[in-house]
């Protein structure tokens, strides 16, 4: 009897625990779209559902923001930047509270892109109570002459978000489903690191360049066989 009991709850500890989230995210679909040169200023609300006042820290900020776009996380009139006050940002809620005073500033730069991020919180005293605030963007030049490849079997667009440092996604329409298109990456010297099909039945390559070097890449579009156009791409650390 024993030795079942010991093996019952070592099988119990493999087993995945579950967050202690007692923070409610109120705010839904928070996008920030707009052209180049501009800024956006978002509010969230968050509800602690918790009898007990409650602390989170700012643990990390994680996901694609462009070299030129910047975020700022606003508690009241006091704005940090996440990549820098990261240990400054710390947020107290009360039993029951619906805490509005919370803000996200968006500066949408000068270079045209899109991508998403993530605010991470977590309890200092118990790491599973955390809550995540996510958000998309789209940046766009009214000005810029059209990305998009016209090809009389496929029409594509430019990778985004670009530069890069997790994952990178190109959009596509077949025009002829029967012809035979794929993306392939190489080195900025020439060799070949990446390939992939299109598939017809898509409309969205999504690739995964998060253990690609930083540095400049450059990815064709081959249909049937043939080069059509070759562009850049940029991977950040």
């Amino acid at each position: 009897m024993k030795s079942f009991l010991l093996i019952f709850a070592c099988l119990l500890s493999f087993l995945p625990m579950e967050m202690d989230a007692q923070v409610r995210v109120l705010s839904e679909n928070i996008e920030f779209s707009g052209k180049i040169g501009n800024s956006q200023r978002k509010s969230l609300i968050i509800q602690n559902e918790s009898d007990q006042t409650k602390e989170y820290n700012l643990k990390f900020l994680r996901g694609n923001i462009g070299t030129s776009q910047k975020v700022k996380l606003c508690i009241g009139d006091v704005c940090f930047d996440p990549k820098k006050d990261l240990a400054k940002v710390k947020l107290k809620l009360k039993p029951n509270e619906i805490f509005t005073d919370l803000y996200v500033e968006f500066d949408y730069g000068i270079v045209e892109t899109r991508g998403n991020f993530e605010f991470h919180f977590v309890n200092p005293e118990n790491n599973r109570d955390l809550f995540v605030i996510d958000a998309i963007y789209n940046v766009t030049n009214p000005n810029a002459v059209e990305n998009e490849v016209d090809h009389k079997d496929i029409s594509i667009g430019s990778v985004y978000p670009n530069p890069s440092n997790r994952i990178a996604q190109i959009d596509y329409n077949f025009k002829n489903p029967r012809a035979t298109a794929k993306i392939s990456i190489n080195s900025f010297i020439g060799n070949p690191v990446a390939e992939y099909r299109l598939d017809p039945r898509q409309e969205t390559l999504v690739m995964n360049v998060a253990d690609l070097r930083p540095g400049v890449y450059f990815y064709t579009l081959f249909v049937d066989n043939k080069n059509i156009v070759t562009k850049k791409l940029v991977v950040e650390q």
